[in-house]
């Protein structure tokens, strides 16, 4: 296991371990981070799922933070809303809070800690050096995002609708864009490991 970007940059002017402060403050920085890009919201009138910059915040908070962290800035992020704090995507419809997750966008957003996980575990193995295993490892985490948002829509929809359906509104209208805000994210690591390994020589 190699280390994220995260304790290279607490420990490598000594050899002590990441402590929990740093551990924290890292957390809830992804956190609001997460909740932030949630704000930055594009309604589309053909399906009920909003355009939003979060899948890739998630992801690279991920790579930076390791798995296990990563992870724990998406719980966080999901209990603030749960909480009634406004961190959730602004919806017509539904109210911040729990019954968020009830709605059209809740498997997205119950898919975001497994989806961090992932490109956390996969950083921590060295993916986010290079651009192309980057952009590999955030596929990966992309495609949990979008696996549990369509899964989330075939059974949380009232009425019923199908697969084909919810891949009609939760997969086809994001996948191209979101696609294209990856190759640009998968980007983010690479360079930040080089600026520091610059900065070490």
């Amino acid at each position: 296991m190699q280390p994220t970007l995260l304790t290279y940059l607490a420990t490598r002017d000594d050899a002590r371990a990441l402590r929990l402060g740093e551990q924290v403050g890292a957390v809830l920085f992804v956190s609001f981070c997460t909740a932030i890009a949630a704000q930055i919201s594009i309604p589309l009138p053909f399906t009920p799922v909003p355009f939003t910059f979060q899948p890739m915040v998630v992801l690279v908070g991920a790579a930076a933070l390791g798995a296990r962290l990563g992870m724990a800035s998406q719980i966080v992020y999901l209990a603030l809303g749960i909480a009634g704090l406004p961190t959730f995507a602004a919806s017509p419809e539904l109210p911040q809070g729990a019954a968020r997750l009830f709605g059209p966008t809740g498997g997205y957003l119950m898919a975001y800690p497994f989806a961090a996980f992932v490109a956390g575990w996969l950083a921590e193995r060295g993916f986010d050096r290079r651009y192309l295993t980057a952009v590999f490892a955030m596929i990966c985490g992309l495609a949990l995002v979008f696996g549990g948002g369509v899964l989330w829509l075939t059974i949380a929809s009232r009425p019923a609708i199908g697969v084909a359906a919810a891949l009609r509104v939760g997969f086809l209208p994001f996948v191209l864009p979101d696609l294209l805000k990856l190759l640009v994210a998968a980007g983010v690591m690479p360079s930040l490991w080089w600026l520091t390994a610059s900065r070490d020589r």
